[in-house]
């Protein structure tokens, strides 16, 4: 396979590519939040042939700690993890979630920080595979030969809190909160137990990178969203509620020709672990 995608790819092309297995790795990345078993569940019961499931608690994050509900794995055992599922250099690697990439997104990152730039999400995810009436298999595929994939040198960063500490402080740069406006507004807060945003954040939900049908919206669209929102003219960093769907936000800014803002992994579950830090509450 001579073509290499970099932020999304469609069904008809994954297809194509899966007839050169030996090219192309794809992962499960489906997930709920609310129930860290169903995704790996409905895995097994039926996903794109060749796939290997991938955890986000397990797999694409570190024990949960002073860092946030989902902290980012140690550079070393990601690779190591991807070394394990037969990911080379030169592998194509294709992620996927149930639709729009909420969470594949984050596998999506994962790859990019630690220098592996043949990463694409599938656009439509699951939905989009089945709609396109192309097959799925059930159980776990056979473990491929171990992979040799290397750490290597990445423009993709993130950002400590006492960095985005002093961000918001001073306002100098663009902060975009990738949750729904309800959270961010302090309307509703799920999981974390203050409702809110960061203080000078601006309002991005995640979802609104993508059409009713879980697709991407056409980059010059989304680089006119993101222009608006004053991201491309000072430093931008992305966060949400623990540094997952900040990464959609990140992978569409990339779509849209936008150089890749940085992560704030802790987001605001490392946020309010420290009551003395303000939250902001309504609309920007």
């Amino acid at each position: 396979m001579s073509t290499a995608w970099h932020t999304l790819v469609g069904a008809a092309d994954l297809s194509a590519a899966l007839e050169h297995p030996t090219t192309v790795r794809v992962f499960d990345c489906r997930f709920v939040l609310t129930d860290a078993g169903a995704g790996e569940a409905a895995y097994h019961e039926a996903h794109i042939p060749g796939a290997f499931y991938a955890h986000l608690d397990r797999d694409l994050s570190a024990l949960a700690g002073d860092g946030g509900r989902h902290p980012l794995p140690e550079s070393e055992d990601f690779v190591a993890w991807a070394r394990r599922h037969g990911v080379d250099d030169d592998t194509q690697v294709v992620v996927y979630d149930d639709g729009n990439g909420a969470i594949a997104a984050r596998l999506w990152w994962l790859f990019q920080w630690a220098g592996h730039a043949r990463v694409a999400l599938l656009e439509g995810g699951l939905a989009a595979w089945r709609e396109s009436g192309l097959p799925l298999q059930s159980g776990v595929p056979d473990l491929p030969h171990a992979g040799a994939m290397t750490r290597r040198p990445s423009v993709f960063e993130t950002r400590t809190i006492e960095a985005v500490e002093r961000l918001s402080s001073d306002g100098a740069a663009c902060l975009v909160d990738a949750r729904d406006g309800a959270r961010y507004r302090g309307e509703k807060e799920p999981f974390a137990p203050v409702a809110g945003h960061i203080p000078s954040a601006v309002s991005r939900p995640f979802v609104d990178n993508c059409d009713a049908s879980g697709r991407f919206k056409p980059a010059a669209q989304l680089a006119e969203d993101f222009a608006g929102l004053g991201m491309g003219v000072a430093e931008t960093v992305c966060y949400c509620g623990s540094g997952v769907t900040a990464c959609h936000n990140i992978l569409a800014a990339v779509h849209a020709g936008l150089a890749p803002p940085a992560l704030f992994v802790g987001s605001l579950s490392q946020w309010v672990l420290d009551d003395s830090r303000p939250v902001a509450t309504g609309p920007a």
